[in-house]
């Protein structure tokens, strides 16, 4: 699903990428743990492809991502590409159902096949009864399964989790760790999750860890 070589990334004068190499097989879950300072954010949002190497070669899903001018990323990180940050970045004034529509609006994709699609998802992960109500009126735990809805409603390839359950109690962490093994079950999607939490870390069918930069 994800190849990439020798991706190297400097900030300034800061290396913080080292030539990483990684591959990652479709409806894998992986995680990548490290001290903070190891270059694991800058190598997922890069691999997200929502930062971009100084050099090296990324192809996703057979894609040569290296390869794609600026409006085709935009496209292909859309259909193919869902991402879950550790603060679920919804917007306040929509509702959640409103909220997880918003790739589809990208996409163009029929409104009401769309509005089915979420009002299902937002189902399956136990939010049938939430989905009018706006972000300030959901739990932190509703929040970030709002913010899941909305990484699959375009039915992505592969699923980005940055510190997903950072800003979670344990009961509502554990809840979305097993949340993405059922999807993975469910849809077989490919996730890569950067996280300091050990339990998490460790429930991955493999771990990556990386240290000044590279994966040792």
């Amino acid at each position: 699903m994800i190849k990439a070589t020798s991706i190297e990334k400097s900030y300034e004068n800061l290396k913080v990428l080292k030539g990483v190499n990684v591959s990652i097989n479709p409806g894998e879950i992986v995680s990548i743990v490290g001290a903070s300072g190891a270059g694991k954010s800058t190598l997922l949002h890069i691999l997200g492809t929502i930062d971009n190497p100084d050099s090296g070669n990324l192809s996703i899903n057979n894609t040569e991502i290296t390869r794609l001018k600026a409006k085709e990323l935009s496209a292909f990180r859309n259909k193919h590409i869902g991402f879950v940050f550790q603060f679920h970045h919804l917007l306040p004034e929509f509702s959640a159902l409103e909220n997880v529509l918003i790739p589809t609006m990208i996409s163009g994709f029929k409104t009401k096949d769309s509005k089915d699609r979420a009002k299902e998802l937002l189902n399956y992960l136990g939010l049938s009864k939430r989905i009018q109500h706006k972000p300030n009126e959901l739990s932190g735990g509703e929040q970030q399964r709002v913010a899941i809805a909305r990484a699959i409603i375009n039915q992505p390839k592969v699923i980005f989790a940055d510190e997903p359950t950072g800003n979670l109690d344990s009961e509502n962490s554990n809840d979305i760790h097993q949340l993405f093994f059922d999807l993975r079950k469910q849809f077989n999607h490919t996730f890569i999750i950067v996280t300091h939490n050990n339990k998490l870390a460790d429930m991955a069918d493999r771990k990556l860890h990386m240290k000044d930069g590279v994966i040792i």
